[in-house]
């Protein structure tokens, strides 16, 4: 076992989501989630390099404000990302945001009307603490996933 300190995490700050087009990504989450959107900054060109190890990379960031979380979207202007199917969540590399919902039926329809789809059916949860809540799991266009859970019924 290492001897090493181990690091003080403070707190959770953000969540990054790559995406393809920040206007359509913030339209999403200011109009269709209600969350609330900071100015979009475009970093200085050679700390965006030597941050990322992209060499020339450009970049438009945004924040948008969920309750209790904060998203950051990042869209890069260079280099041009690659195309290819998203992860699945059985590949490594998969991750998504889930936030609680009040009715998961007319979240995910709202989502789903903005040009989101389900990677599956709402499904209630068999097993474990949230036994009777709901779930489903959404894709962006830009294949960001992201989870909506519905609290299970008191008893």
């Amino acid at each position: 076992m290492s001897r090493e300190p181990r690091p003080t995490v403070l707190a959770t700050d953000h969540t990054s989501f790559t995406v393809a087009d920040l206007d359509r990504s913030l339209a999403f989450w200011r109009d269709v989630m209600g969350f609330e959107v900071s100015g979009i900054v475009e970093p200085d060109p050679r700390f965006a390099a030597d941050l990322t190890g992209l060499a020339g990379a450009r970049a438009r960031i945004a924040f948008v404000f969920a309750p209790g979380h904060k998203l950051e979207l990042i869209e890069y202007r260079h280099p041009p990302g690659r195309d290819g199917p998203p992860p699945r969540p059985c590949d490594p590399g998969f991750a998504h945001v889930a936030f609680q919902v009040a009715d998961i039926e007319a979240a995910a329809a709202a989502i789903t009307a903005a040009g989101w789809r389900t990677m599956g059916g709402i499904e209630t949860v068999p097993t474990g603490p949230r036994r009777g809540g709901r779930v489903v799991y959404l894709r962006a266009p830009d294949g960001v996933a992201v989870e909506l859970m519905q609290a299970p019924p008191s008893p």
